[in-house]
């Protein structure tokens, strides 16, 4: 059940997240934390739309990824708690999040920086025979570093199978767009490679799994790299649990504006429909239960040994 599944998803994002912001302030998670809260539609649809084998890499802000992606929270908040039993063993925190075993190839602190590496392992895919995507998430803001049209350029000549989603909140930490980009249209720029673009501004998880089942679809055949331009609302701040509307960067009739078409609360009503109240409620009850034990290993477990700090390091090898 398609609907069921997604909200499954940008329930699990947001209560995970809500439990984040309840306890930040504790200082029991020992990294900085970069809010999803506003885009879980784009991170189910993306997540549920992709194959089993494809990879996908993302920015600072994967937790919405990370958890559509897994479906899995131990690891996640032993990671954000920075204990041994975290994904990285406590190293990684919130901004270096991955998961081999889902595909999720990594994250990361860098703006722009995740992007070629997606390119790379296209290209990698395309010389091993394999069919599979790789999708990138990214801001707006990191469509401003040349590595963005480097990227893109390579590999539209290269033909690779490379999603690129640009989800776009319209702000590069504090700056708007209209101050930092010299166009009006990403999109239309990027349809002067060859490059199949999709546009969306919907808050219904279903609708931009759809955008993107016909994406793969078409990159499947074609082997054309694809550009999914998303647009949504965050609802924090750039960085930690609060939101400040005084600051003058933004306004907060247009955050209400959002709030008015809530991604979970539209993809509720949806799996409603699709299913039933009663099963609703009960797989809320579930991941409910689910973040609360996961949150309560994270507390009870052990920090990273001492020794640790040495292992799992590269380092160049030095010649006598």
């Amino acid at each position: 059940m398609k609907n069921l599944e997604l909200y499954k998803r940008v329930y699990l994002i947001r209560r995970a997240e809500e439990a984040i912001i309840e306890r930040y302030r504790d200082d029991g998670m020992k990294t900085p934390v970069h809010l999803s809260i506003g885009e879980e539609a784009i991170c189910a649809g993306v997540c549920l739309g992709l194959a089993s084998d494809d990879q996908l890499v993302g920015t600072y802000r994967s937790h919405g990824i990370y958890l559509a992606r897994t479906l899995e929270t131990d690891k996640f908040f032993a990671e954000l708690y920075g204990k041994v039993s975290g994904i990285s063993r406590g190293k990684a925190g919130s901004m270096h999040l991955s998961n081999r075993e889902h595909g999720f190839l990594g994250s990361s602190a860098v703006v722009g920086t995740t992007i070629p590496v997606a390119a790379g392992a296209a290209l990698s895919n395309k010389l091993r025979g394999e069919r599979r995507v790789v999708a990138t998430f990214f801001g707006d803001g990191a469509i401003d570093e040349g590595v963005f049209f480097e990227t893109l350029n390579f590999a539209a000549l290269k033909r690779l199978r490379v999603l690129f989603v640009c989800e776009d909140n319209g702000l590069a930490i504090h700056s708007p767009a209209i101050e930092r980009h010299g166009y009006d249209n990403i999109a239309r720029i990027v349809r002067q490679f060859r490059c199949d673009v999709y546009e969306s501004e919907s808050t219904v998880a279903a609708d931009i799994y759809d955008l993107t089942r016909e994406a793969l679809v078409t990159m499947r055949e074609t082997s054309r790299p694809a550009f999914m331009h998303l647009k949504y609302c965050r609802y924090k701040e750039h960085v930690g649990p609060g939101e400040d509307f005084q600051a003058g960067y933004r306004s907060k009739s247009e955050y209400e504006a959002w709030l008015e078409r809530d991604p979970v609360v539209v993809q509720r009503l949806l799996a409603v429909r699709e299913t039933s109240r009663e099963r609703v409620v009960d797989l809320e009850q579930r991941i409910d239960a689910q973040i609360a034990q996961s949150i309560t290993l994270a507390e009870q477990a052990d920090f990273p040994a001492p020794g640790d700090l040495y292992t799992h390091v590269l380092s160049p090898r030095v010649s006598a």
